[in-house]
């Protein structure tokens, strides 16, 4: 955080800490009343933005087009993040037919908010490749792309589904008192799990992509491009190997399972965003003019 002053640091730290804040307040509180977390919520989201624009969202006012690219990207990457951060109140989806339909406008609220995360986070990429095309590089932010591209279809199936679909299939069996599966809620459910795991891999493929433009470009360090890239390998791998582990591991699911869940991804684009919105905000010196001491990289 070298060139940052003060200020910049603390809000800087802050975002970094706000994901791991909100998935502990998730597990440790579970649902709690709206009326006590929507106020709460609103209020994160109003500090969030304030970080983000002192953090590096003011380069968005000055000439500098390399700055507003990496500006504009990282806003828009930590954007989603700030939508779901709501899920601090919510807590983790129900276990049961029967906490879903208590709760069906929060989860219908829950998946529109992940549903739009998603899609905000493909026109944050779109937005990283202008910049990284700026610099020359093309091959990897292209596959980074077009990976993206075909996933957000398959994105918007499998959270709609959840949505509406498994939503309105838990009601029919509860206001019906089907005691077995649906016959044919399993077939579908089957279909979605594999459609996410498509999903799930093209995204954290365009991750990794990403994060190698990035660092060919040098708008970030190798450490951090590096971490990106294996935190998305290791992602990958843990899905594709799932059938090869040991019965035990199978049957709780780790490491697979957390990778499949959708803020998984979406949080690793957080914080490339986040780093880009330092990056940008490294470029401006804190002297007084229209442009507030726009100051280029080396």
């Amino acid at each position: 955080m070298r060139g940052l002053s003060l200020g910049k640091k603390i809000c800087y730290i802050y975002l970094c800490i706000v994901p791991f804040l909100t998935t502990f307040l998730a597990f440790a509180l579970g649902h709690i009343g709206y009326k006590l977390y929507v106020p709460v919520w609103v209020l994160n989201f109003c500090v969030m933005g304030f970080a983000v624009w002192v953090l590096g969202g003011k380069v968005l006012r000055t000439e500098d087009r390399e700055g507003k690219y990496m500006a504009g990207g990282g806003c828009l990457l930590v954007l989603p993040i700030a939508l779901l951060t709501i899920l601090f109140g919510m807590g983790a989806p129900p276990d049961t037919m029967e906490g879903w339909v208590a709760t069906a406008t929060e989860q219908k609220v829950r998946f529109d908010f992940i549903l739009a995360g998603g899609i905000i986070v493909a026109l944050g990429l779109s937005v990283i490749r202008l910049l990284v095309n700026e610099k020359g590089e093309k091959i990897y932010s292209q596959l980074g792309y077009t990976a993206i591209v075909i996933a957000i279809p398959l994105f918007f199936i499998n959270t709609s589904f959840w949505h509406s679909f498994a939503l309105q299939s838990y009601k029919i069996r509860i206001t019906q008192d089907v005691k077995k599966p649906l016959e044919w809620f399993a077939p579908a459910a089957q279909q979605i799990w594999v459609i996410t795991i498509g999903e799930v891999l093209l995204t954290y493929f365009a991750i990794a992509m990403f994060a190698g433009s990035l660092k060919q470009t040098r708008i970030f360090n190798k450490v951090p491009s590096v971490v990106y890239m294996l935190m998305s390998v290791v992602a990958m791998l843990s899905i594709l190997f799932f059938p090869l582990y040991p019965g035990a591991l199978a049957f709780s699911g780790f490491p697979y399972y957390p990778f499949m869940i959708p803020a998984v991804p979406i949080m690793l684009c957080y914080y490339i965003g986040v780093n880009l919105l330092r990056h940008a905000g490294s470029r401006v010196t804190p002297t007084s003019g229209p442009l507030r001491g726009l100051r280029p990289l080396p």
